[in-house]
């Protein structure tokens, strides 16, 4: 069965409520999947650290409708229970470019395209729909009744009511509710003292948050007692197909050595991504930008993900042996893949929200600045000439989430950049060079498994080189 944690809006506590649900269950010593609906990296980290499991993101943008099926129906059968946590509000989505338009079955409801309803009905999986009740009493059932009767293809199995603030709060709630018959799965009062600080980008990563274990010690203990268990657990209990052979990964019999940057400063990265790798051949070696000295011996590619460089800019300028060792590599031919984080590594320097000035790699002749600006939302990024991923012409989905921003543009960008779901223009994006391809874009390769394909035989040519 499984169930999908949805808010009626964002901000609304889903994420604590997933990690309360997947703390209490891993107490009970059963085994869970988790998912994540959308592009986002620090919630699965949250995820992960619960359950021990990487959770995977369903994301029908970046990959496509029948990848999230595949995704998610080959990581269910390999646990007792599956839980997927939404995005946003549960209808809230983005429109379809029309490329995609044609391919979706999502007819009609172009605006709710990879939205959390979407993907419920994807998966044919009820939603729990999780309310912030901390500034209602009566009208809750006004909310209620209007998310379970919008979409009649989307079975609502119950609530869960947040931030309930007393005794009397809650019987005013169930009171109004009441007539409805929607199922109360859960209840959690106000609890500010179980907080996980956040900053720029969302959530703090799991990486820098000594106390975390405190916090998800003291969630499982409140999920113990905050959930109606004998209704939730025959929802969560994972799902089985027999029939289903995952088959989306074809498996090369080349072994080509990749540096993956990893740690507090760099650690946005897609499982599948890396399990993509695996697939066709590479043996992933992880190293430290921050802590090591060297890059790892006998490697053929570089492969530096996103994350908060600008957090730790001081401990990266300071670790000029590794500087020098990248930069090394770089001049020599490695193939580099750089995203967002990475990009911005291999400027000259970062400037941070200080104005502070930290030396980097110096790869790319550009500085990176932090500013105020988010730049966030899906894009679609056209490859203005050939490089060593794609072909001049190509489409590429993605993803962009920065407050930085390149001071000096390139001269040979890599992309020309539009909004997914219109024909706006955000601007040229990315650097380009022989063997260096770095871009503020965020991609998932579930169902563009020619980009891999293309960086390991690039990867296997400098080798032979």
């Amino acid at each position: 069965m499984s169930i999908i944690i949805a808010g009626e809006r964002s901000g609304v506590g889903k994420t604590t409520v997933t990690l309360t649900l997947l703390a209490s269950l891993c107490h009970r010593g059963v085994t869970i999947q988790s998912f994540k609906v959308g592009p986002d990296y620090i919630d699965p980290m949250f995820h992960q650290y619960v359950t021990g499991r990487p959770c995977r993101n369903l994301d029908t943008v970046l990959t496509s409708e029948s990848y999230v099926q595949e995704c998610f129906h080959y990581h269910s059968l390999k646990c007792e229970y599956a839980l997927v946590e939404g995005v946003m509000g549960l209808f809230d989505g983005v429109g379809q470019s029309s490329v995609i338009s044609r391919q979706s079955s999502n007819k009609g409801d172009d605006m709710t395209f990879a939205s959390t309803a979407h993907i419920a009905k994807l998966l044919d999986i009820p939603v729990v729909l999780v309310i912030d009740c901390s500034r209602l009493s009566s009208s809750v059932a006004a909310l209620a009744h209007g998310y379970c009767s919008l979409d009649s293809r989307i079975k609502i199995a119950g609530l869960v009511l947040n931030r309930v603030g007393s005794d009397r709060h809650l019987s005013l709630l169930k009171n109004s509710l009441a007539p409805l018959q929607i199922p109360i799965l859960g209840v959690l009062r106000r609890q500010d003292s179980i907080t996980i600080p956040d900053r720029h980008l969302g959530l703090i990563p799991t990486a820098e948050l000594p106390e975390l274990d405190s916090i998800i010690n003291r969630l499982a203990d409140l999920g113990d007692t905050c959930f109606d268990w004998e209704q939730l657990l025959p929802l969560l209990k994972s799902p089985y197909f027999p029939t289903f052979s995952p088959s989306y990964l074809p498996i090369y019999p080349s072994c080509v050595k990749i540096a993956v940057a990893r740690d507090k400063a760099f650690n946005f990265y897609y499982q599948d991504n890396l399990d993509i790798l695996e697939k066709l051949g590479a043996e992933l070696i992880f190293w430290s930008p921050l802590k090591d000295t060297e890059l790892p011996r006998d490697i053929q590619g570089i492969y530096f993900g996103g994350g908060f460089p600008e957090v730790f800019a001081s401990e990266l300028a300071a670790n000029t042996e590794i500087l020098k060792s990248v930069k090394t590599a770089i001049c020599a031919g490695i193939p580099t893949i750089a995203e967002c984080g990475g990009l911005m590594y291999l400027c000259e320097e970062i400037i941070d929200f200080e104005d502070k000035s930290w030396s980097m790699v110096g790869i790319l002749p550009t500085s990176a600045q932090m500013d105020k600006k988010l730049t966030l939302g899906y894009r679609r990024a056209v490859a203005l000439e050939d490089s060593f991923l794609f072909d001049v012409g190509t489409n590429v989905y993605g993803h962009e989430f920065h407050r930085s921003h390149v001071i000096t543009d390139p001269q040979r960008p890599l992309f020309d950049t539009y909004r997914f779901d219109c024909d706006e223009n955000t601007g040229f994006e990315g650097w380009n060079l022989p063997n260096v391809n770095a871009s503020y874009i965020h991609q998932h390769w579930g169902k563009s498994l020619e980009i891999p394909q293309n960086f390991l035989q690039q990867c296997l040519k400098y080798r032979r080189e």
